[in-house]
């Protein structure tokens, strides 16, 4: 029996994932699993681009907006719950589209997590601490001696990210870049990469344009809703911390939309370090849908 086939989607924010995954997903009749870890958040409409019905051409989407801002979902989680929807729609429609800038998570569902320890909650909560009183860049700094393979490719954004990264460096006193031994994809499924190719100063100004579309949105009123939300792990992240400090008096709103787009920026920067740590990715112009499903067509 021939095997079922996934696409993958990936890319930087704002390079035209979404667009891509439904226009792949209407082609061939079939869902998108959305593996971006902050769409999942009902709440976090504006500041996370999730994208709106119109945008979605009648193609159901999973794991959008799904989540209560005070829920807590891992990698993993986002696995076992993924699989029971790739398995139905690979039995109905022979073919699955995955789309996400967050890589972790589209790695959880193609290729399995690797076996780490489990957390220590006294060290845990003395690194959580540290943070609170002195900030991140003091346990940026640790984990860059300890580990800076990881340091590199981190999302800065996250600081439960960074916590974890150097917790296990500090359980195991080995490296967690070490440890991730990039296990090969699945091999129940054919399982077909796609890249968004977006030049870079081109991918900077489609940033831009939708950080101020965002604000034209009501970033600014969703963003001061969530603010008792604001030690959430979820909403320390891009496009809501600024707008935070703002609130504090920290930045006029001007200066807090300028780092919006610089942090975003970085973001993006190191989103496609990610994925070109692998070679099996294929990078298409993020707007050359007909080349998109002629190259998986000749994949399958």
């Amino acid at each position: 029996m021939d095997k079922g086939t996934l696409i993958v989607i990936g890319g930087a924010t704002a390079s035209g994932k979404t667009d891509a995954a439904v226009q792949l997903a209407h082609h061939f009749g079939t869902e998108v699993i959305s593996a971006d870890s902050r769409q999942f958040y009902g709440a976090m409409r504006i500041g996370t681009a999730r994208p709106q019905e119109a945008e979605l051409l009648g193609v159901p989407h999973h794991f959008l907006g799904h989540l209560e801002i005070t829920e807590t979902w891992s990698a993993g989680r986002f696995a076992r719950e993924a699989e029971t929807v790739l398995q139905r729609i690979i039995a109905e429609k022979g073919i699955a589209v995955l789309v996400g800038g967050s890589g972790l998570y589209l790695d959880a569902l193609t290729k399995g997590l690797d076996p780490l320890p489990l957390s220590d909650p006294r060290l845990r909560e003395t690194l959580r601490r540290r943070a609170e009183e002195h900030g991140l860049d003091p346990l940026l700094k640790k984990l860059h001696a300890l580990d800076p393979a990881t340091h590199e490719r981190i999302d800065r954004n996250n600081p439960h990210r960074i916590l974890r990264a150097l917790e296990i460096c500090l359980l195991t006193g080995k490296p967690y870049s070490a440890q991730r031994t990039g296990p090969s994809d699945r091999t129940d499924l054919r399982i077909i990469h796609v890249a968004m190719e977006v030049p870079r100063e081109q991918l900077y100004q489609l940033i831009d344009t939708r950080v101020d579309r965002m604000i034209a949105e009501g970033l600014v009123e969703e963003a001061r809703s969530l603010l008792p939300h604001r030690e959430l792990n979820a909403l320390r992240t891009v496009g809501y911390r600024e707008l935070f400090d703002h609130f504090d008096g920290t930045f006029d709103l001007d200066e807090a939309i300028a780092l919006i787009k610089q942090h975003t920026r970085n973001y993006a920067k190191r989103q496609m370090t990610w994925l070109r740590r692998d070679a099996f990715w294929t990078w298409i112009a993020s707007a050359d849908h007909a080349r998109q499903i002629a190259h998986v067509e000749s994949a399958r």
